[in-house]
């Protein structure tokens, strides 16, 4: 077993995998060390795209226009799920601290995560939990082919998992380890699913609960000895979900926006996709996506400037930002910003549009 997982932490694994896809180094030339050859633009294009599935701006997207145009009872589930495996990844990564694959041999084809650590990969775990929790969310929630549903559960986190590889940034243990970590925690809590469901009917004092544990967690990160996303990126995530949660809660306290259908019993037919459908559809996620933005941007700015005021700290310091006591406040607040922005402002802005 030993000699097994040795084996699947190689580098070179990574490396001849690479070179199957098509991806070489560039030969020694003098030329810069993040050179590289590519002789096979399918693969290239296609684990980029799968990349960029498990990234931010997949997630500030996806998981948006699921609550704007699919079914909030699901953006709900997702969210939760999501937050907990990547706290998980991410936490487990600054705990083992295992290294990346090491390079030569391997091709690095991402530069802003290399200062993190491998083991497990957070792009399976959240690849994993977000395709097989959508799976079995809705297979007794709607009606279609379940081997369907399955296919592409698997397409989508394989293709991520993949892409890790072949980007470089993780060896194969580290993948498996994401994935096998991911299956264990939907395991444990799917007998809380039904619960997670009921938080938006909680007491005022689940607000005071949701915003102090995730800010803690953050604030009392493992300390790593030299800088890396890791931590602004874990900040990301929770307060992204406390702030979802937060949204969640206040539309149910305040009636502001139509609560989600009820899960079981419900089964409802897919829809069939018709242009008006569509149209509508992309109207409401791109003035979502607008206002978010938007607001993601004042809420960073105006906590920054307070923030350098209040630790005299010269403005647009990039050194600055990454102390904890700035990092960890100005990220929280304005992903906190964007969460409740995403699940009660945009659906009352659309209410008022017209476009629901």
């Amino acid at each position: 077993m030993a000699a097994l997982l040795r084996s699947l932490q190689d580098s070179q694994l990574v490396a001849r995998f690479q070179r199957r896809c098509g991806l070489f180094p560039a030969p020694d030339s003098g030329a810069a060390p993040e050179k590289y050859i590519v002789k096979n633009y399918f693969y290239y294009y296609l684990f980029r795209f799968s990349a960029a599935l498990g990234q931010e701006v997949f997630y500030i997207t996806f998981l948006p226009f699921t609550h704007w145009n699919i079914d909030p009872y699901l953006s709900r589930r997702l969210v939760l799920i999501w937050v907990l495996v990547m706290y998980v990844g991410q936490i487990a990564k600054d705990i083992l601290k295992w290294p990346r694959p090491s390079s030569p041999p391997v091709v690095k084809l991402e530069k802003r995560v290399m200062a993190e650590f491998g083991m497990p990969s957070t792009h399976a775990m959240a690849a994993t939990a977000l395709s097989f929790t959508l799976l079995i969310s809705t297979m007794d929630r709607y009606q279609y082919p379940f081997v369907l549903g399955l296919a592409m559960a698997v397409l989508f986190s394989t293709l991520v998992c993949l892409s890790r590889i072949y980007t470089g940034m993780h060896t194969v243990l580290d993948v498996l380890g994401g994935i096998l970590v991911t299956a264990l925690l939907i395991v444990l809590t799917y007998p809380a699913w039904a619960l997670m469901d009921c938080l938006d009917s909680a007491s005022p004092l689940f607000l005071v609960c949701i915003i102090v544990v995730p800010f803690i967690l953050c604030y009392n990160y493992p300390v790593s000895e030299y800088y890396s996303p890791t931590r602004a990126d874990t900040t990301t995530v929770l307060a992204a979900g406390t702030g979802m949660i937060i949204g969640f809660w206040i539309n149910h306290f305040f009636h502001l926006v139509s609560k989600p259908a009820e899960p079981l019993p419900v089964i409802q037919n897919i829809p069939p996709l018709t242009t008006d459908k569509l149209v509508l559809g992309l109207t409401k996620f791109t003035v979502g996506i607008v206002l978010i933005l938007s607001v993601r941007q004042l809420v960073q700015n105006l906590s920054l400037q307070v923030l350098f005021s209040w630790f005299k700290v010269v403005t647009r310091n990039k050194e600055a930002r990454r102390r904890l006591e700035i990092e960890v406040p100005y990220k929280f607040v304005t992903y906190t910003s964007v969460g409740i922005c995403a699940t009660t402002f945009v659906p009352m802005l659309h209410k008022f549009l017209g476009l629901l």
